[in-house]
């Protein structure tokens, strides 16, 4: 047999296998973006998310439910955390100081709506609260053995200072106390950054587990559709929510937290749904992610 019919024989079997084996569009399409060039990237990126936005917009008649969506998700996202530390009997992964700057602007959330606005989302932020204290307490007293206290170093202060100086310089211009509007405006930006010291730690550690890495997704579901829910409402109100909010740099930086709520979660979203996909229980991070 010559060398010509083997190299035809060997293209016929080649063509046969690739036929025969089933296609992935999920992982051509990743393939497909991750060979585009930064910037093009990007514009895939804002795309798709346009593309979502606009999609919830047409789909959700009520764009109220977006803000109860993302407040089940969230639930969901404590729930699986509860779980991890009842059952799992481990707290391995978990940020404590994430934790921390999660009560921090709780409580000070509370305080304000007490003082402000009593509604139905002070009692939500009263049983998060109470849930946030909890884990916190179980980290530091049941679970502290498998506290990763080395990998959670991300200091507390890079964080609750720089949102305090700014909240003393731009805060809501409501008939409220000043002391008040300042402690709101607190609230907003740390929450914006409180998942900060977990993302830095899942870095340190680049192996993420299961419930950790679903309680982190969960999480910026959660902060997508409130940021969904907001940009519709500027656009339902046609401008006229962020004057409501008041004037000034306030009602742009509102907006401006809950985006960087968003994309702050949004790399890690993408491994985690690409590990998902990839049938892989265990998420690793490549370096340089979140």
């Amino acid at each position: 047999m010559d060398i010509e019919t083997l190299t035809s024989r060997s293209s016929v079997l080649r063509e046969r296998i690739m036929r025969s084996t089933p296609k992935k569009p999920i992982k051509d399409v990743t393939t497909w973006v991750k060979r585009q060039p930064p910037k093009a990237q990007v514009l895939l990126a804002v795309a798709a998310v346009l593309t979502t936005l606009v999609f919830l917009g047409l789909v959700v008649q009520d764009h109220d439910n977006l803000f109860i969506a993302a407040e089940a998700v969230h639930a969901i996202g404590i729930s699986l955390l509860i779980y991890k530390l009842t059952q799992e009997k481990t707290c391995a992964g978990l940020s404590l100081k994430s934790q921390e700057l999660t009560a921090i602007f709780l409580a000070v959330r509370l305080y304000c709506s007490f003082v402000m606005e009593y509604d139905i989302h002070t009692l939500l932020d009263l049983a998060t609260l109470v849930t946030t204290g909890w884990v916190i307490y179980m980290i530091r007293f049941k679970l502290n053995s498998s506290y990763m206290d080395d990998e959670d170093t991300f200091a507390l202060y890079y964080t609750v200072i720089p949102c305090a100086l700014l909240s003393l310089a731009i805060h809501p211009s409501t008939v409220h106390h000043t002391f008040n509007r300042i402690c709101w405006a607190f609230c907003v930006y740390l929450e914006a950054v409180s998942v900060l010291p977990q993302l830095h730690l899942m870095q340190n550690t680049k192996i993420v587990e299961p419930f950790t890495a679903h309680y982190v997704f969960a999480l910026g579901v959660a902060r997508f559709l409130s940021c969904a829910h907001w940009i519709l409402q500027v656009v339902d109100t046609e401008g006229r929510l962020l004057t409501a909010l008041g004037h000034g740099l306030w009602p742009s930086l509102v907006l401006l937290s809950e985006l960087v709520q968003t994309f702050i979660l949004a790399d890690f979203c993408y491994y985690y749904v690409k590990s998902l996909l990839g049938g892989h229980l265990v998420l690793r991070l490549p370096s340089g992610v979140v």
